[in-house]
């Protein structure tokens, strides 16, 4: 039986937010028809207008001429309703992440676009499962994971869920490659590869908080070792309210130990660079992180409160922690069949997170040390820090071996 080839050449974006927007954009720069749905009007409009000025300020900067600005800006049209819809290719949802919203959208979408049509949807980290299974065409569900600014960043996560298509990927995969995107196809886990080894990587450097370090301090180590900015700089930009908001609205999470330094700036309207404040201070206008005294002052009467006694913490043990977090991690998602490769995982940390390009990557950087070491180091951590520290499987049996993970293939 032959499979069906889908071509992209048609579009819709559901949502006119921050990544809405740099998706729109995406798509009109390769040079896709969009249209534009969101089911506030005034955002849209204003969204559109965010849209020309971006366009306009890439002329000004000599990067496109006029001609090509209002080519890209013909490409995109508002659409009124879902029925406006139906003809396209591909519909990339991007509203907030709420799974029941998703779901909701996604049953809408399945009655009213064309049969070879493609569902997308642009989550960090919801099940991309349990949105398929709301429609008829779960091999035609994708997850199409964007980094902010989804226009400029390079990384897209293609999320293959159990029953998607391998044409959909293929077709997924062209559109990632037409629009200059360094795509890597991910399985369906929780915060796919990405976020998922974020969590583990950003859980340490919270911890290193309570028990004696301070902001500025994990951001500086984390930098001299090559990171583009360390993980409390990356959450002033993206916004400390993000998470707290979405630990307020899940109703879980909101009492463990390593996010209450982050509670208390919350409480205190600290977001981040878009309040002036946040970890770090910023000079109106300024993008520039000034350390805080306060913050450290914050921080210590939480870490006294939840009764840590406060030690000092080098950088050494910072960069050990940090870094072998994320590889432990990685090593699972290999294990799990959840990248095809430890190259897949060192591309999403060269190009979604920052990670210094010329150490290639974490699974790299391990490799390198060797993997006896590393396992020698995670059981360091263990006794001294409990039993999420133990080593995964797949670093005990590489090991042993003597194997490495840019050799490792998982058996289908």
């Amino acid at each position: 039986m032959n499979q069906p080839r889908f071509d992209i050449q048609t579009a819709a974006v559901i949502g006119a937010g921050t990544m809405g927007r740099g998706i729109v954009m995406s798509l009109a720069n390769a040079g896709v028809q969009v249209l534009w749905l969101d089911n506030n009007p005034e955002m849209l409009e204003q969204a559109l207008g965010v849209v020309a000025d971006t366009y306009a300020h890439n002329v000004r900067q000599g990067r496109i001429d006029e001609a090509e600005a209002a080519a890209r800006r013909a490409r995109i049209a508002k659409a009124s309703d879902y029925p406006a819809l139906a003809d396209v290719d591909l519909v990339i949802e991007a509203v907030y992440e709420n799974l029941e919203l998703k779901q909701k959208i996604f049953r809408e979408l399945d009655g009213i676009v064309k049969a070879a049509g493609i569902l997308a949807s642009n989550t960090s980290a919801l099940d991309i499962d349990a949105i398929a299974a709301v429609t008829k065409r779960p091999e035609q569900v994708v997850g199409l994971h964007f980094f902010s600014p989804a226009h400029i960043m390079k990384l897209l996560e293609i999320v293959r869920g159990a029953k998607t298509a391998p044409a959909v990927l293929e077709a997924a995969t062209a559109l990632g490659k037409r629009m200059g995107k360094v795509s890597v196809v991910a399985g369906n886990c929780p915060g796919f590869i990405g976020n998922r080894m974020l969590a583990t990587y950003v859980r340490e450097a919270r911890m290193m908080l309570l028990e004696g370090a301070y902001p500025h301090q994990v951001d500086a180590a984390l930098q001299g070792f090559g990171f583009a900015m360390g993980p409390f700089r990356m959450y002033d930009v993206v916004g400390i309210d993000l998470e707290w908001r979405a630990r307020e609205l899940a109703g879980k999470g909101q009492d463990e130990a390593e996010v209450q330094v982050d509670n208390r700036l919350c409480e205190l309207g600290r977001f981040g660079q878009k309040s002036r404040m946040g970890y770090y201070r910023y000079a109106e206008g300024s993008r520039q992180a000034e350390h805080d005294p306060e913050v450290d002052a914050l921080v210590q009467r939480e870490s006294e409160r939840l009764g840590y006694e406060r030690r000092e913490i080098g950088p050494e043990e910072i960069l050990e922690r940090c870094l072998l977090a994320l590889v432990n991690e990685g090593a699972k998602i290999l294990e799990e069949g959840m990248a095809e490769s430890s190259a897949d995982i060192d591309t999403v940390y060269l190009y979604g997170y920052g990670f210094p390009a010329e150490v290639g990557g974490p699974m790299t950087w391990a490799d390198r040390q060797g993997l006896p070491a590393i396992r020698e180091r995670l059981n360091t951590l263990a006794e001294r820090h409990g039993e999420h520290w133990q080593p995964a499987g797949l670093i005990d049996s590489l090991a042993t071996l003597g194997g490495r993970f840019a050799d490792y293939k998982k058996e289908a």
